[in-house]
């Protein structure tokens, strides 16, 4: 694994890194490089994504209830990968808190799939070799561990090749599903709510 930026970097990985640097999402979603996973592939980059809390007032996203966040990884192997069917392998992961009324549709797992599917198909250029899990998950906390009584998760576990560099709309399509995980409102519509008094 090579540090972004570095002057033996193929000019491919360099043209991937930066397209996914100029992506434009949601308001609500703050983006940032993360430590990319080691020894997958030649070269690797990685960004994290989080959904904000605009009421905290906070400029990072704060972790409670209705938490979701995210990670996109470029794995590049200019040799190309025979699994992969291309050079340049995305994986993707995503987790949301949900609301218990959610947690229990079983048409969950196939709606949160389309939701990938649909942005990937609208935003992506061409992609191959798309593969992937959601899994819904409920807990219940017993006894003295923190954290409230009952929790429910969605998490989407996805990876395709992409056929060119041009990554800042995988990107885009991947904070997309974030932002249907989440439950936020489309960009430029505020969410009805309770009134201060």
């Amino acid at each position: 694994m090579t540090t972004p930026g570095l002057p033996n970097e193929p000019a491919p990985f360099r043209a991937a890194v930066d397209a996914m640097n100029s992506a434009a999402v949601h308001p609500d979603i703050e983006l940032g490089p993360i430590r990319p996973p080691q020894r997958l592939a030649p070269y690797s980059y990685a960004i994290g994504a989080e959904v904000r809390h605009p009421d905290t007032g906070d400029e990072h996203a704060v972790f409670s209830e209705g938490d979701a966040f995210g990670r996109l990884i470029l794995l590049y192997d200019p040799d190309g990968d025979e699994a992969w069917n291309g050079t340049m392998r995305l994986v993707a992961y995503i987790q949301a808190d949900l609301e218990p009324a959610l947690a229990g549709d079983p048409l969950l797992p196939e709606v949160a799939w389309s939701w990938l599917v649909d942005a990937l198909d609208e935003k992506a250029d061409e992609i191959v070799a798309l593969g992937g899990t959601v899994t819904a998950t409920s807990s219940v906390r017993y006894g003295d561990i923190a954290g409230p009584p009952h929790a429910h998760q969605l998490e989407l576990r996805a990876s395709w090749t992409a056929t060119s560099t041009a990554l800042a709309s995988h990107v885009e399509a991947f904070c997309d599903v974030l932002e249907h995980a989440a439950g936020l409102p489309p960009a430029g519509v505020t969410k009805l709510g309770r009134r201060g008094r």
